[in-house]
C-alpha cells in the first residue's frame, strides 16, 4: 500500500482532534465577574466628554449675557428687588464666576453710589425714614464704601435743622388745581416771613417752573430765592437761615 494516501487522510483527522480538545469560550453572563487575564474593552472618556457644568468656555459665554441684564437692571433701579430681578444679585452671580470681573465689581459700586444719591434726595424732601433705610441698603452692599459715612453725617444734620417740608399731592398739581395754588400761595408768604431759601423738586421741568411762577405771583414784589430739582416725587423745602 503506497504511504502517500495515508499521509492524506492523517492530516484531516488531526485537524479534527486538535479542534475538538480547545476550550470553548465562555460567555459572561450580567453581573458575573470576568477572569483576571481577560482582556476588557474599555472606553475611557476624553476631558472634552465630561460636563461638570461649571465649564470654562460655557462660563465665557454666559458672562456677557448676566452682565448685560445687571447693567439693565441697575439703569432701572432694581438695585436689591425684587429678588429674582435685580443688579446686585447678577453682579454677584458673575462674580462667583469670575471673582476679578472688574465690571461686576464696578456694578456693585455703583449699586452703592445709586443708593447714596436716592438717600440725598430724600433728606432734601425730608423723608428721613426712607433716607435711612436708603442707606442700609448700600451698607448691605459695600459696608465699607467711604461714601456711606458722609452721607449718614449729612442725615443726621438734616434731621436736626429747623427746615420746613411740604409733601404735595402730585395729582392736584398735574391739572394746576385752585387747591394747588392756594397751597402754593401760602408757602410762598412763608418763605417770605422766614426769608427762606426754596427748592422744589418735581418730575419735569414745565410743573416746576409753574409752581415758581404761582409761588412767586402770591408774593408780588419779594424777591422769592430758590431752586429746581427734578425728582420722581413732588414736594417742596425751606431751607431756614441759620439761627432759625
Amino acid at each position: 500500500m503506497s504511504m502517500q494516501p495515508l499521509r492524506l487522510l492523517f492530516f484531516p483527522l488531526c485537524v479534527l482532534l486538535l479542534g475538538s480538545c480547545q476550550t470553548p469560550a465562555v460567555e459572561s453572563t450580567p453581573g458575573e465577574s470576568r477572569p483576571a487575564n481577560e482582556a476588557l474593552d474599555i472606553r475611557v472618556l476624553s476631558d472634552a466628554e465630561v460636563y461638570s457644568g461649571s465649564d470654562s468656555a460655557d462660563i465665557s459665554r454666559m458672562i456677557p449675557d448676566i452682565l448685560y441684564a445687571a447693567l439693565q437692571a441697575l439703569s432701572e433701579d432694581r438695585l436689591l428687588t425684587p429678588v429674582d430681578d435685580n443688579a446686585h444679585g447678577r453682579f454677584k452671580r458673575v462674580l462667583a464666576m469670575d471673582p476679578k470681573n472688574e465690571l461686576a465689581l464696578e456694578g456693585l459700586q455703583d449699586i452703592v453710589v445709586r443708593y447714596l444719591q436716592l438717600a440725598g434726595e430724600a433728606m432734601n424732601r425730608g423723608i428721613f425714614d426712607e433716607a435711612e433705610t436708603l442707606l442700609g441698603r448700600a451698607r448691605f452692599v459695600d459696608p465699607s464704601h467711604p461714601g456711606i459715612a458722609s452721607a449718614a453725617e449729612a442725615l443726621r444734620l438734616e434731621m436736626n435743622s429747623n427746615d420746613l417740608f411740604f409733601k404735595l399731592d402730585y395729582p392736584n398739581y398735574s391739572v394746576r388745581s385752585e387747591l394747588a395754588q392756594n397751597e402754593l400761595a401760602d408757602i410762598a408768604r412763608q418763605a417770605r416771613k422766614h426769608e427762606a431759601f426754596f427748592l422744589i423738586t418735581a418730575p419735569n421741568d414745565d410743573l416746576a417752573r409753574w409752581m415758581v411762577s404761582v409761588m412767586r405771583e402770591a408774593v408780588n414784589g419779594y424777591r422769592l430765592r430758590g431752586n429746581i430739582e427734578l425728582s420722581s416725587r413732588l414736594g417742596i423745602r425751606l431751607r431756614m437761615p441759620n439761627g432759625e
